[in-house]
């Protein structure tokens, strides 16, 4: 794929089909179907939707309607709480639209509630978040990374799921159920 079309497949605006952005891919792409992935050992999902991993995608991970995309070797390296962050975030905009700072609060709220998110992730996010310039759609990352903070905060205060300082981990009993630009 030529890098014009890692974001976008077959033309301005189209929203491919799964199968049309797993032609335009490349064979190096791989779909991984519903309850099949794990990130760090930790069952993920976004409903129902697969998930196509492919390494050329221009950044950490994307959504088109129906599916996420995940660059593995652009998420490798990051801890698991970002990479969580980032496949939730992808994963929110398939159930609340466009919007990057409604996809970034889904994120930060899937990770409270499902146990993946502590202080020391939250940090890790802004670390990771904060280095980013923002665009006509994205945030700059300072902004992002206060806001999450500030929605992270709220949710420990009013929810009590879990202590803001206790360090996430992995569910063994759990089944195999991404940004912007840099």
């Amino acid at each position: 794929m030529t890098p014009a079309r890692k974001r976008r497949c077959s033309g301005r605006g189209q929203r491919p089909s799964v199968e049309q952005y797993l032609r335009e891919a490349g064979p190096d792409s791989k779909l991984i179907g519903h309850g099949e992935l794990a990130i760090d050992g930790r069952a993920v999902n976004c409903g129902k939707r697969p998930t196509v991993l492919n390494d050329n995608f221009d950044s950490w991970g994307g959504a088109f309607p129906g599916f996420l995309i995940l660059n593995v070797t652009k998420i490798s390296g990051l801890s698991t709480a970002v990479k969580l962050y980032i496949y939730s975030h992808e994963c929110g905009h398939q159930f609340i639209g466009p919007d990057e700072t409604k996809a970034d609060l889904f994120a930060i709220r899937r990770g409270v509630r499902w146990g993946w998110l502590d202080a020391v992730g939250m940090e890790d996010i802004c670390t990771f978040i904060s280095t980013l310039k923002g665009d006509a759609v994205h945030p700059p990352g300072p902004l992002r990374c206060e806001t999450m903070r500030k929605y992270y905060r709220e949710l420990i205060e009013t929810d009590g799921t879990q202590a803001a300082s206790a360090p996430a981990k992995p569910s063994s009993s759990q089944k195999a159920h991404t940004l912007a630009p840099e």
